[in-house]
């Protein structure tokens, strides 16, 4: 079967090839990392340390480690780290993040590839972070008797559907998981439905309400009010995450709403990387002034000026800048990003109708009054003016979206707990601890 496996993936390299060269030439991707990616020639760790190698897909998914690898360094000091990503964004997320780490690309699902790769890394447990099912991968863990675990895992119901359809295949690659860690309730019927065994799966909680940042007066959060010359006392709509046509929306909107409010400031910070300069020239096209965050530092900020974040691993700081956050994806197809982010922070926060992504915190928000959800860019438009008008309401609407926030957390204290059990560490992470 693995074989077998390797053929499909080659197939299915040759089919997309044109495409991997088209946006390697145009947009500068899928440059980097090939001889790990394609041979497994990952750094080679030294010493006899035990490992635990975590392997994140994307920025988002790196910096969900961040809690984690912090409480499994604090507890477990003689351990080595390893972080493994698929993209190129995320694997600069992860060195500016975690530089006392070992940092890779994750090696494709060839089967030479992955065996090399574990030769070299010699992880004492393989840890996934969400849902990413890879057949040689899992099976060389599980070939190796290495535990195996999935953390932060999710499951939505467009991904459960789809995976429902083939759940004999898929069955065989969530039984080796020792340890499953759910984020909800919901999410552990759906790993179960498809296979997973109960023992396995334990509903911690979502780690990224652990990691969410709530301190609007944090340095890193400062700088980016100095970088961009924002006062303290500086009205601001952000739009971040976003897919396109949202920016053209937003714009739009803060274009209309400036002729009644002249002080309210606008940050938009597109989803993806490769987008910051598509942006950046719409704003342009549309009339607006424009400061990038990485252009350095604006003393004074023009009220007129759209200021555009197109910077790695600084959105859930800029999202501390907002008073209305409106996170993207919303009133596209793409089911919605992290709002959160801007929860955390007090924002008031508003979303699109799009948000399955994200459906158990949604309905959360909303049971609390903690949000708005708007249709269109005519509702975006009222619902933002109705909370310039009413300060009162910004102010109850953001109270409840953070409590929301802090009472969600504790997941990364207990998926460090499962952790621990999986490897049979509970006895001396408890005398670790007690010294």
């Amino acid at each position: 079967m693995r074989y077998v496996l390797n053929f499909i993936y080659l197939l299915l390299i040759l089919a997309v090839s044109p495409i991997l060269f088209y946006r390697r030439w145009t947009q500068g991707k899928y440059r980097d990392g090939w001889s790990q990616k394609l041979w497994g020639n990952l750094p080679a760790r030294t010493g006899d340390a035990p490992c635990l190698w975590f392997h994140a897909v994307s920025v988002g998914e790196v910096l969900q480690l961040e809690p984690i690898v912090a409480a499994w360094k604090k507890s477990h000091p003689e351990w080595d780290i390893v972080i493994s990503t698929t993209t190129n964004t995320g694997l600069q997320v992860a060195q500016d993040k975690f530089k006392d780490c070992l940092l890779c690309y994750c090696p494709l699902d060839f089967t030479w590839a992955v065996r090399k790769a574990f030769d070299r890394i010699r992880p004492s447990g393989f840890v996934l972070v969400e849902l990413e099912l890879w057949p040689n991968l899992i099976h060389e863990a599980h070939r190796r008797n290495i535990p195996a675990a999935m953390i932060n895992g999710r499951l939505g119901e467009k991904s459960f559907r789809g995976y429902s359809r083939i759940q004999k295949l898929v069955r065989p690659l969530l039984q080796p998981f020792g340890c499953i860690a759910v984020q909800n309730e919901i999410y552990q019927k759906r790993f179960e439905a498809l296979g997973a065994n109960p023992a396995s799966l334990h509903n911690v909680g979502s780690m990224k309400f652990d990691r969410l940042m709530t301190d609007r007066n944090a340095d890193v959060v400062c700088e980016l009010r100095a970088t961009f010359g924002l006062e303290e006392n500086s009205l601001v709509l952000m739009a971040g995450s976003t897919h396109a046509p949202e920016e053209q929306i937003v714009l739009d909107t803060w274009k209309q709403l400036q002729i009644s409010f002249p002080g309210l400031q606008l940050i938009l910070a597109p989803r993806h990387a490769e987008r910051f300069e598509e942006v950046a020239n719409l704003v342009k096209q549309n009339g607006c002034q424009l400061f990038r965050r990485s252009e350095g530092i604006q003393p004074e900020c023009d009220k007129r000026r759209v200021l555009l974040l197109d910077t790695l691993g600084e959105l859930s700081a800029c999202w501390g800048l907002a008073d209305i956050a409106y996170v993207g994806g919303t009133l596209t197809n793409r089911g919605g990003q992290n709002m959160m982010e801007p929860a955390a922070y007090g924002c008031a926060v508003l979303f699109g109708p799009n948000t399955w992504n994200f459906a158990d915190v949604v309905k959360e928000l909303k049971n609390r009054n903690a949000c708005q959800v708007v249709e269109d860019q005519r509702s975006l438009q009222s619902d933002i003016r109705n909370l310039l008008e009413d300060r009162k309401l910004r102010h109850v609407m953001g109270v409840a979206a953070s409590k929301y926030v802090l009472s969600k957390r504790g997941a990364t204290n207990e998926t460090v707990n499962q952790l621990e059990r999986l490897l049979n560490l509970e006895n001396k992470a408890f005398s670790s601890r007690a010294a």
